[in-house]
């Protein structure tokens, strides 16, 4: 009898404070909790900065940031994932690391967390997420083990993630009453036409160095081109008439860009469009802000913003990053509540707000947003083509990436014939998914 009153008077009380939790609010349980984070030093993640103190403020719920650089970030994870348990709480990861975590078994599965009603705010609302970005970032084990399908999970939310935009000199252009170019023919014509009507002026910056940038700047032009790195089963097609005309296309945009330009990355492409450099950018949403910078920008109240040039289809790029629980993480749960109301209504338009990268679409179409940041709009309209299979997300894909880079650089710098240095790609690629694989089932 002493036991089952014993028994009785546990339940009793476990039940009640379960109700006094539920009353205080979710967030009660981790007041005093203090997350550690990793964020990259990036524009969207300065603009986190700036909206943290809200997060607490609201629930209690203390974060401690390691800001790097991402190439830093990325092998620092690698070390921190690998652990029995990691310095980190949420990460912040670029795109085409999620298989490689996924596949090691090193994030969390978002659904046990979603499933939660003590967890899951009901008015989150995840329709209104940008679907090319939440595909991108956060789904793996579907299509091609990277997409959405029927096996397909949730293992990261985006937040900081990108497509491709074209940013143009408006001053230039109604200067020589050019028209904004909306294909690629009359995009690659602009691009060695302004050099001519502006001397010393290029005509697209563009990232273009040796490595991962020539071959993102590659496969910028390869999606709307009409090619894919692999078709359906895994042979690579990198070399066909598409990819032919898309490195084509990259070679003489550099040919007729600004000074410099093979040896460009990110930073300094766009830095030769803010300094006026060049009357063309194709690149991230994510340097808008930059470029409206007076102290930073030459160009300040002379950019326009178009959708990426369509060539046979519309496809602009989805990457940037996403946010993600570690496997080995100490507070998983408090580091949901951080990243559930980071990418909520409100904390992503705080973010954008701040100069950040949207994550929704009712952000975009947020009439004070596009008041003070007119670019916005556009960017909105522009994701009606995000392509989350612009480039394959698998294991193997960082040692593709990085001979397509390589090679691609010997193609812009060494005048490689392009067809020749496309058909070794396709061998090597084709040698590396034997290997891992990928034929055995054939």
């Amino acid at each position: 009898m002493l036991n089952l009153l014993k028994t009785t008077t546990f339940v009793t009380g476990a039940a009640f404070a379960s109700m006094v939790a539920a009353q205080e609010g979710p967030y009660a349980p981790y007041e005093g909790t203090t997350l550690v984070v990793n964020f990259p030093a990036h524009p969207h993640y300065n603009a986190v900065m700036e909206v943290l103190p809200e997060f607490t403020a609201q629930t209690g719920i203390e974060v401690e940031v390691d800001m790097l650089p991402y190439l830093d970030m990325r092998e620092r994870q690698t070390l921190e994932l690998a652990l029995d348990e990691g310095a980190y709480d949420l990460i912040s990861y670029v795109v085409f690391s999620k298989a490689d975590y996924v596949y090691a078994d090193q994030l969390e599965n978002l659904a046990k967390y979603f499933m939660n009603p003590r967890l899951a705010d009901p008015n989150y609302d995840a329709e209104d997420l940008i679907d090319g970005y939440v595909q991108n970032i956060g789904v793996a084990g579907g299509e091609k083990g990277y997409l959405p399908g029927p096996t397909g999970s949730l293992y990261g939310l985006p937040f900081g993630s990108e497509t491709s935009v074209l940013y143009y000199r408006t001053d230039i252009f109604e200067k020589h009453g050019l028209e904004v170019p909306t294909n690629y023919d009359d995009f690659l014509q602009l691009a060695c036409q302004i050099p001519e009507l502006e001397p010393g002026m290029g005509g697209v910056a563009s990232r273009a160095a040796s490595g991962h940038q020539a071959s993102h700047a590659f496969l910028l032009h390869l999606a709307p081109l009409g090619g894919r790195v692999f078709d359906d089963a895994w042979n690579p097609r990198i070399n066909d008439a598409a990819g032919v005309e898309a490195a084509n296309a990259l070679k003489t945009i550099v040919d007729c860009g600004p000074e410099g330009s093979s040896n460009f990355g990110p930073a300094e492409a766009a830095n030769a469009f803010a300094q006026g450099q060049a009357a063309m950018f194709l690149d991230s949403i994510a340097f808008a802000s930059t470029f409206e910078d007076e102290s930073r920008s030459t160009v300040a109240g002379n950019v326009g913003w178009a959708a990426h040039p369509a060539g046979v289809r519309a496809a602009s790029q989805t990457g940037g990053f996403g946010i993600g629980i570690p496997a080995n993480a100490e507070h998983k749960e408090a580091a949901f509540l951080l990243a559930q109301w980071l990418t909520s209504k409100e904390g992503d338009l705080m973010t954008a707000m701040a100069g950040g990268n949207p994550s929704r679409f009712s952000t975009y179409q947020d009439a004070a947003l596009n008041e003070a940041k007119p670019w916005s709009s556009t960017f909105g309209e522009a994701l009606e083509f995000a392509d989350p299979d612009w480039r394959p997300i698998i294991p193997a894909w960082g040692r593709i990436n990085a001979d397509i880079g390589t090679t691609m650089s010997q193609v812009l710098t060494e005048d490689l014939d392009v067809q020749e240095a496309l058909d070794g790609v396709a061998e090597r690629t084709r040698a590396l998914m034997e290997e891992e694989g990928y034929y055995i089932w054939q």
